[in-house]
């Protein structure tokens, strides 16, 4: 079975892959550039809530020009699948270097921390908060500089969209759903940094509400850095927002004093000296190294860059006017889901030729902005494909429990598992077929960032595998008790009708009637799966307390 692929670019290999989409790398035809295409699962493509965030993410990156970012080339969308395409960053993740050379000496770590900064920093310039900065979204090169990549969940600045992002990195006001904001990015990237000096994060915790506390509540462990750049962790990783710098910039400013004063004017230098030598280290763990299709621990990761420099790319990137491309690509989209299919004297096979692109033609120089146009391509008949799975290595490459750590995020985006407020909308309506399709056996059902986000509220990510496409009836129920180990007591239910996909995910939000020391969710589906359903308990945050 073919799997629909972005007109105009030749796929080489894989570099990632997980449910929700696949990275790949690729060569633009005409230029001859490498490309990394980041395509959104087949079992997404139905789900209009997981486009509406795949389109957005194009549009924040369209948006966005910085030399420490991974930047967009096109967004395509047709009514056979959506596709990112960036630039291709030969390097390693940070979070693969650690892992393989342990911590960093100070230098290295500023230079770390300072080029996130900067990228942070054009971000806040534009209003965009990344909301997801870790160590698996910093790349490093092989001169030791580094990009910042992965922005799918981010948002608006003073965005209030429910809590997300990576719990070993999330600010205290992340954990509450505070509107975003850079001091939170600032925050993120101070804990980044502490891991890059001591080789673990800056809390632990055996739950989520247990590292929410500590997040919120355990003082700042400056004190297992280095005396110089203390000063530094304690104003990034400062409980409340106004107490730290309220932009990156701000942030580069005194951490350039504070690595000037201790470590001379050219620890820079070094810094990047001794990060291209630990890159080098690790020749074959390059893209620009593999010869054969594997699959990483960077799960449908933006691992999307190209080496410094455009090359041959500048005559066909969009640049400044890629933000107005993208958003006119959003009403193409729109055009192509809902109209083309339906256009008088259209048929189906002319339909699937139609193409919204954001990029401007390759070959074409950009001199302004310009008006997105939409193409017809020759492409193949609709197909489907099962979602890519893969089983990581990296211990923070996956979102649920016993996988890495669980995101506390309400998105599924293709990155790092990480989810978003609310239940996931229902599939877009398929066309009558002389008979509907059977009801599908139940494989796996999970239940993962179940997080407790304020005095009487809750949230959980519910996951569930079938062996085919016919309706599925999902029951999320929730209970109290004062006991571990027991569901306890009902305190309500919800359910969901699903159909068209082989795998769900569903982020459910509740709000809890009962009282108890313990909180429970548990997921049970109809056909039933052959252990009955998940579930997992939590200790909620004000009896710890106690």
């Amino acid at each position: 079975m073919s799997v629909w692929a972005v007109p105009g670019y030749t796929e080489s290999l894989e570099l990632g892959s997980g449910a929700s989409g696949r990275v790949v790398l690729a060569v633009h035809e005409e230029s001859g550039v490498q490309v990394a295409v980041k395509y959104l699962s087949e079992s997404l493509r139905t789900r209009q809530d997981f486009v509406h965030e795949f389109r957005a993410e194009a549009r924040l990156l369209g948006g966005l020009e910085s030399p420490y970012v991974a930047e967009l080339y096109e967004y395509v969308e047709s009514p056979d699948g959506a596709a990112i395409v960036m630039e291709l960053v030969d390097g390693v993740s940070l979070r693969t270097l650690l892992a393989r050379q342990g911590p960093l000496d100070p230098e290295a770590a500023l230079v770390i921390l300072k080029g996130s900064l900067l990228g942070l920093a054009d971000a806040h310039r534009v209003d965009v908060v990344h909301r997801d900065y870790k160590p698996e979204n910093v790349l490093v090169v092989p001169d030791g500089s580094s990009k910042l990549v992965d922005f799918g969940i981010a948002v608006d600045s003073g965005t209030s969209v429910g809590v997300a992002g990576t719990p070993s990195y999330m600010a205290p006001e992340q954990w509450t759903g505070a509107p975003a904001s850079p001091a939170a990015d600032v925050y993120a990237a101070t804990a980044t940094f502490f891991e890059c000096l001591t080789g673990h994060k800056p809390y632990a915790g055996d739950n989520l509400a247990e590292l929410a506390l500590r997040h919120v509540d355990a003082p700042i462990p400056a004190d297992e850095v280095p005396e110089a750049v203390r000063e530094l962790v304690r104003r990034g990783l400062a409980k409340a927002p106004e107490e730290r710098p309220t932009h990156a910039a701000a942030f580069v400013t005194e951490l350039e004093a504070a690595a000037g004063t201790a470590y001379g004017q050219d620890w820079e230098e070094r810094g990047r000296g001794r990060l291209a030598a630990l890159v080098a280290l690790l020749p074959l763990l390059l893209p620009s190294a593999r010869s054969t299709p594997e699959s990483t621990t960077d799960i449908a990761r933006t691992v999307l860059s190209r080496p410094p420099g455009h090359g041959g790319a500048g005559s066909w990137l969009p640049g400044r006017p890629g933000m107005l491309v993208s958003a006119a690509a959003v009403l193409l989209g729109i055009l192509l889901t809902y109209g083309a299919h339906h256009a008088p004297g259209t048929t189906p096979e002319e339909a699937g030729q139609a193409l919204a692109t954001t990029s401007a033609q390759p070959g074409v120089t950009a001199q302004g902005p310009t008006a997105p146009t939409a193409s017809a391509h020759p492409s193949s008949s609709p197909t489907s494909t099962a979602s890519p799975s893969v089983s990581p290595s990296d211990p923070e490459s996956s979102a649920t429990p016993g996988g890495g750590e669980p995101s506390a995020s309400v998105t599924t985006t293709p990155s790092e598992e990480t989810t978003s407020g609310g239940a996931t909308s229902d599939p877009a309506p398929t066309s009558a077929s002389p008979s509907p399709p059977s009801a599908p056996a139940v494989k796996d059902v999970t239940v993962s960032a179940f997080l407790q986000t304020g005095p009487s509220t809750a949230t959980a990510t519910v996951g569930v595998t079938t062996d085919g496409t016919g309706p599925v009836s999902i029951t999320v129920s929730w209970f109290t008790s004062n006991a571990a180990g027991t569901l306890g007591t009902p305190d309500g239910s919800q359910t969901f009708q699903r159909s068209g996909a082989t795998q769900y995910t569903l982020a459910v939000d509740h709000t809890f009637q009962n009282s108890g020391c313990y909180w429970a969710v548990q997921s049970t589906t109809t056909p039933a799966s052959a252990d009955g359903g998940a579930s997992q308990q939590i200790l909620t945050r004000q009896c710890e307390l106690r």
